[in-house]
């Protein structure tokens, strides 16, 4: 997936509001941008770092610059969780994630369960349909293990509970369900859910795993031009 812009250069002063931060710009200039990111962001939020944006073409944008990337532990982070679902989705049509080959149709946000969307339903004439759910990965904490290890969630995420819960119903109804964890970072050996941040959400995907549903993850190149898939990653024991 490349940025549909190039970005800019920057430097974060404070990110707040989850939603918001304050960065500085290459020429000085202090401005307020957007940040499409729900979680804790833990270790990406230190003043200072340096972060690239992207500029929206929407002239009528309260906020027209996107927070993007943050370098962080000496590595380019992607943060922007509407890109997973796209960067996967190219992923498959390019035949890069051999567990999801073989179906010929791909939908994205199609309705299914009691009210959600799941990211992306793979069809195929000759086989059940498979559904996907993408989770966006940015936590490393480099006190972890060998520090080397991706973690989701960075924060208690009861969406994702329930979305574990509606993968399982879909396998129990005779579908396929897939969980994949996308790590927007190339910093990183293995895998593991962060039990201790969401124990709720740990105890439900070992749940939904038992149930049939198949967890995978992805690791990411990230350049300041995109991010694309770049190799699976094993899960560690918790």
């Amino acid at each position: 997936m490349n940025f549909d812009t190039p970005l800019l250069p920057a430097h974060l002063v404070r990110r707040y509001k989850r939603f918001l931060a304050d960065v500085v710009l290459a020429d000085g200039a202090a401005t307020t941008v957007h940040v499409p990111n729900s979680g804790a962001m833990i270790g990406l939020d230190r003043p200072g770092s340096a972060v690239w944006l992207s500029r929206s073409l929407n002239a009528k944008r309260k906020y027209p610059l996107t927070l993007e990337v943050i370098q962080a532990d000496g590595a380019l982070v992607g943060v922007n969780t509407l890109h997973p679902n796209r960067i996967v989705a190219e992923a498959i049509a390019a035949g890069r994630i051999p567990e999801l080959t073989g179906y010929p149709h791909l939908r994205r946000e199609v309705r299914y369960g009691q009210a959600s969307r799941v990211d992306l339903l793979l069809e195929s004439p000759d086989r059940p349909p498979c559904y996907v759910e993408v989770k966006n990965v940015h936590l490393r904490r480099p006190g972890q293990g060998c520090g080397r290890v991706a973690e989701f969630p960075d924060c208690p995420t009861a969406r994702g509970a329930r979305h574990l819960e509606e993968l399982s119903a879909v396998v129990a109804s005779g579908g396929r369900a897939v969980m994949l964890y996308l790590v927007q970072r190339a910093d990183c050996d293995t895998f593991r859910v962060a039990d201790d941040l969401d124990p709720v959400y740990a105890v439900g995907l070992d749940r939904a795993k038992a149930a049939g549903v198949e967890a995978i993850c992805y690791a990411c190149t990230v350049t300041l031009h995109g991010v694309d898939i770049d190799r699976p990653l094993p899960f560690a024991g918790r």
